[in-house]
């Protein structure tokens, strides 16, 4: 099988601008990607530079960019990106800067996951013998337990991409294996912290951290899952937890979102200064006539979205 490889070169020693060079190989036909690229260093051009170890999606080194989306380069066979033999666009990670062609620097991320404090902090008296935890909560852990710190996600988080402090999915789902650890003693400080700015709050639910996940870790699912604890435990005090309410209240009010309502009622409507800064916004979408109204006008029907909510809310009770 003839593979063709489209490779982003980088070699900052060179001083020359990143760019994309061509291979052609021939691999059998269950090759893998890494399989290809590790025959292009070891034959043709061994100034190639890529990180693997185990070849069996164990260790997550082999993480980048394929066709445009995050993956590991060893689970990736090259039938399933190239059907009809289409030429494979191969790149480093994204959201970590580059240290040589696919190797990034994966600093950020490990400060990241430092930052959630991923261990287990217990509270009250030692225990005069080992803390068994019940395997039911064990069991519902497994799923975020299965990450293997490829790194994939971040590199396809979209909210890293326009701000570096944003804690991004692994750490968050690293942080709710311990929020919900029934071992751990510092549930509500852990969630007070993450409903910081940066923290779970920021992420905007696009998916693509479940989507590149190799391990169906489902990072995103995680951070819903903080977000409804640290509000079940009443950390409400955030622009994450207002936004929320008013979308639902303005909702559940009129059958429809209120638009006007959303940005006062998500700063809160005394924080006077906050939305003074939105007022520039304001002014162009009024000349735009974009300008949503400040007034609820209910939509035909609205009685029965209202008894949607009343219903979920007694199913909650």
């Amino acid at each position: 099988m003839e593979v063709k490889l489209k490779v982003l070169r980088y070699d900052p020693e060179s001083g020359k601008e990143p760019e994309y060079r061509r291979y052609t190989v021939d691999m059998p036909e269950s090759a893998t990607v890494l399989d290809s690229l590790i025959e292009v260093r070891e034959f043709h051009d061994g100034t190639l530079s890529l990180r693997c170890s185990c070849r069996s999606a164990i260790c997550g080194s082999c993480a980048m960019r394929i066709n445009g989306r995050a993956r590991l380069a060893c689970k990736t066979q090259v039938s399933s990106v190239a059907e009809d033999g289409e030429e494979i666009v191969v790149e480093p990670a994204g959201n970590m800067p580059t240290i040589k062609d696919l190797v990034v620097d994966m600093a950020p991320f490990w400060d990241k996951i430092r930052a959630v404090k991923p261990w287990l902090q217990p509270s009250g008296p030692p225990p005069e013998r080992e803390y068994l935890a019940p395997p039911q909560a064990m069991i519902e852990l497994a799923e975020v337990m299965n990450c293997i710190m490829c790194g994939a996600c971040v590199s396809d988080c979209t909210v890293l991409e326009v701000d570096k402090s944003f804690l991004a999915p692994a750490a968050l789902a690293k942080a709710w294996r311990f929020v919900h650890d029934p071992r751990d003693g510092n549930t509500a400080a852990r969630l007070r912290e993450l409903s910081e700015p940066s923290g779970i709050w920021d992420c905007t639910r696009c998916n693509f951290c479940v989507q590149v996940c190799p391990k169906d870790v489902k990072p995103m699912d995680q951070i819903m899952k903080l977000r409804a604890e640290a509000t079940a435990i009443g950390i409400t005090n955030n622009a994450g937890s207002r936004h929320t309410f008013a979308f639902t209240s303005t909702v559940k009010e009129g059958g429809r979102l209120n638009e006007f309502q959303m940005l006062p009622r998500t700063h809160g409507l005394l924080n006077i200064a906050a939305n003074l800064a939105e007022l520039p916004g304001g002014i162009r979408m009024i000349r735009a006539g974009k300008m949503p109204s400040p007034f609820t006008h209910k939509i035909p029907g609205a009685a029965h979205v209202k008894r949607i909510f009343k219903r979920f809310e007694h199913a909650k009770v």
